[in-house]
């Protein structure tokens, strides 16, 4: 299944070096080794196109990303967000000095650049400030960079007027590269969830660039049944002639800080004996609260100043204390950062929006030890579970189109050369597997458990997974727009 959405074909593949060298009928090929698919399906390898694991994969034990590999993905899009290192030739240094398992391909962060430049000013940039952006954006670009992420939601992002990431947008256009962002209200926090796509669209429409709503969602009771409204208004765009697509990853819950959550725009946390400014806070809390779904609907997922309430959900935590929800939370932030897992969204919107033919599938997801909290198990199964849930289950798309969004789609919207399809002369990034057996296990309760089912895995040629089991190799590589 070559990735194209066409049906699946019979056929040899062989591999010279990092290459497909031929495919077809290769009966009297020579080859020192040979694999037997037989009664499985071969594909491109995935690509992620919206990953926070290239900080993990900077950590010896997880080098080799292995929860990555498990779901046949060889591919990540990293920094995204508007976050990341400023200096990628630093990124890709270090990235390339111990090997990695996967291939990363690097975007430059917007709130890292504005930050650079202008601290944590809310504020607009002055000419020169705005220049001395572009200029970031422009050597990012230089460096290899595959576009500009923006986080417009998270501070210093959301202190950006609309001009101003059009012009750092523009810059990127000036290499080729793309937009991508985690909107600036993916619910109805601020201008609401409609107006941000639509700003996303007006972004890619001014700056001539490739345009991404990234992980998106509707988020929230208020807004479950937006999603046909909002895929309308990138239907329209495109019919006009605006590129702009969409990725998802397929889990009704999703994953922030605490304090995003519940104090969005930079509100400070209170402290713990701060009594009139908690008073005048815990409102604002409570109104954020119900916005995502209620205290039981949010689950603690990283705290290190409490490990023993990870896995705990606030309205436990608040029962617990005797406390309000909203006064729980504030307990909790004032102590330190707190991670947390969100149930916010609903199924029909998630099946709506997996059903567009420009919605790419991504995983949001990080790469943590198997030690470290309860993270959401997007990090482990998120290429897995959308071919066994929404495929294999559900019919919500079929196997085809699932491939394609993992492969051809994202390799073909942010310029990944010779990666994401199965042909000759393209790089040997491949999955084997059965589409019968492919399952995510990772739960919300207990997240640390590697997709299985798939047989095997090869990242520029090497095999990473034989028959299941992992191989001690680091072939990935730091790609380049």
């Amino acid at each position: 299944m070559d990735g194209t959405a066409n049906p699946w074909l019979r056929a040899d593949i062989g591999i010279r070096a990092d290459r497909i060298a031929a495919i077809g009928r290769l009966t009297n090929a020579q080859a020192r080794t040979t694999i037997d698919a037989a009664d499985r399906l071969v594909t491109p390898g995935f690509i992620d196109v919206h990953s926070h694991a290239a900080e993990g994969l900077l950590r010896q034990q997880l080098r080799q990303g292995q929860p990555l590999l498990a779901q046949g993905v060889t591919t990540i899009v990293a920094n995204p967000d508007g976050g990341g290192n400023v200096d990628l030739a630093v990124q890709r240094a270090s990235l390339d000095q111990g090997g990695i398992g996967p291939n990363v391909a690097l975007l430059i962060g917007h709130g890292s650049v504005r930050t650079a430049v202008m601290g944590s000013a809310n504020r607009a940039p002055t000419a020169d400030e705005l220049e001395k952006m572009r200029g970031l954006v422009r050597r990012g670009m230089q460096e290899g960079a595959f576009g500009l992420s923006s986080g417009l939601f998270y501070t210093p992002g959301s202190y950006a007027t609309t001009n101003e990431v059009i012009a750092l947008a523009a810059a990127a256009g000036e290499y080729g590269g793309l937009y991508t962002s985690h909107i600036r209200d993916e619910a109805d926090y601020g201008i609401g969830v409609a107006a941000a796509v639509d700003e996303v669209i007006r972004i890619a429409d001014e700056a001539h660039v490739i345009g991404i709503v990234t992980h998106m969602k509707a988020l929230g009771p208020d807004n479950w049944g937006l999603a046909t409204s909002l895929t309308k208004r990138i239907d329209d765009a495109r019919a006009r002639g605006v590129q702009v697509f969409a990725d998802q990853y397929a889990y009704e819950a999703s994953s922030t800080s605490l304090r995003a959550a519940l104090l969005p725009g930079g509100i400070p946390v209170p402290g713990e004996g701060d009594r009139a400014m908690r008073t005048e806070i815990e409102p604002v809390v409570r109104e954020n609260l119900r916005r995502r779904g209620g205290a039981a609907a949010i689950v603690i997922a990283f705290y290190r100043a409490d490990p023993s309430l990870e896995g705990k959900s606030l309205a436990q935590i608040a029962q617990a204390r005797g406390v309000p929800a909203e006064a729980a939370a504030l307990d909790l932030l004032a102590r330190g950062s707190v991670s947390i897992v969100s149930f916010n969204m609903s199924e029909a919107d998630i099946e709506h929006i997996m059903r567009q033919p420009y919605t790419m599938t991504s995983s949001d997801g990080g790469l943590v030890l198997a030690a470290e909290g309860k993270p959401h198990p997007r990090d482990y199964g998120a290429y897995a579970r959308k071919l066994a849930v929404y495929v294999r289950e559900r019919h919500t798309i079929s196997l085809e189109s699932a491939v394609r969004s993992m492969t051809t789609l994202p390799a073909a919207v942010f310029g990944i050369k010779d990666r994401g399809i199965l042909r000759e002369g393209a790089f040997a990034d491949i999955a084997v597997f059965d589409p019968a057996k492919i399952r995510d296990r990772a739960t919300y309760t207990e997240p640390h458990q590697l997709a299985e089912g798939m047989s095997f895995v090869l990242v520029n040629g090497i095999v990473v997974v034989d028959e299941g089991k992992f191989i001690s190799a680091l072939p990935g590589r730091v790609l380049k727009k």
